[in-house]
């Protein structure tokens, strides 16, 4: 097949602009007790309120991305994409068969690297098991993006990566560039702009309408073979506002407030641990071929 470029008729040059963009809204914490060179994107210096405007400074390319995502994801716009795509029905394929099939999305935009999809994604699973955390955990690390194959198909940038939120209820003002929901069809409808809106106090974030994107598509490929603890970091690490900005609580469960310390403990992974030292994936894939077969099947549904 012949590789599709992330930037072909979008406004975003790499997806990896969106995570940068993470970066600079959520700068990585200082251990406690460190005393080594601070990590990156961390001010030591600058109290939480004196970060940088984060919309001003935004890169045109990202504003326009977060522009068209907050104007066209609707509710009525998320249900019709879980109808098309959560009955797993478009292809059969293995979990390293999928890694390399996502391979075909390429990044001509980075001159510094030619890293495939592939060995970014082995860059979190490998920090993972670096950090010594339970096999299902780096399995996680390892498939947690691969809903980005959604590119593949046809899916605009802005129906695949980006921050999350609940559709259906009043938007919270810690969204990022919350005034473009202005221009959403749902922003004017009364019944989605209350509190709770078509929803009930503490109804747990599985009934909830998030906005379309790759958490959902992998999650839902997911969900019959990881721990639910994966399966929250999978369906939950681009809900920025509710595990970094605390907004939401209303809707959440004792379940959802059980697994929030988990997709916490995930999100470090998720943002900080790309770099441009390439995983050798030839010699990695007997790990990954042992820990792939452990939790699923030759081939899963897509």
């Amino acid at each position: 097949m012949s590789p599709i470029s992330i930037a072909e008729n979008q406004p975003l040059q790499s997806l990896d602009e969106v995570e940068d963009f993470y970066k600079e809204r959520y700068p990585e914490p200082k251990p406690e007790g460190e005393t080594k060179k601070p990590v990156v994107g961390y001010a030591p210096d600058k109290k939480e309120n004196e970060f940088r405007n984060y919309e001003a400074d935004a890169r045109p390319t990202v504003r326009e991305f977060y522009r068209l995502n907050h104007q066209f994801q609707t509710r009525e716009f998320v249900q019709s994409k879980k109808r098309e795509y959560l009955g797993l029905n478009r292809m059969k394929m293995g979990i390293w068969e999928a890694a390399e099939y996502l391979n075909q999305l390429v990044d001509d935009s980075d001159p510094d690297t030619d890293m495939s999809q592939l060995e970014h994604l082995l860059q979190t699973a490998e920090q993972l098991r670096r950090d010594g955390q339970p096999r299902w955990m780096i399995l996680t690390g390892f498939v947690h993006d691969l809903g980005k194959i959604l590119c593949l198909w046809g899916e605009p940038q802005w129906a695949v990566v980006g921050d999350t939120f609940p559709t259906g209820c009043a938007y919270s003002p810690k969204i990022v560039f919350p005034r473009f929901f202005e221009a959403n069809p749902d922003f004017h409808n009364p019944a989605y702009q209350t509190k709770l809106g078509v929803y009930q106090e503490g109804c747990g974030l599985d009934a909830v309408d998030l906005s379309w994107g790759h958490d959902e598509y992998i999650y839902s490929v997911c969900k019959d073979y990881l721990p639910q603890e994966g399966l929250a970091m999978l369906r939950f690490h681009s809900f920025y506002p509710w595990h970094r900005e605390g907004a939401y609580e209303y809707l959440l469960n004792d379940h959802d407030r059980a697994m929030l310390p988990w997709v916490n403990k995930f999100n470090p992974y998720d943002l900080y641990t790309k770099s441009h030292e390439k995983p050798d994936a030839k010699k990695l894939k007997p790990f990954y071929d042992e820990l792939i077969h452990e939790f699923f099947p030759d081939k899963v549904r897509w």
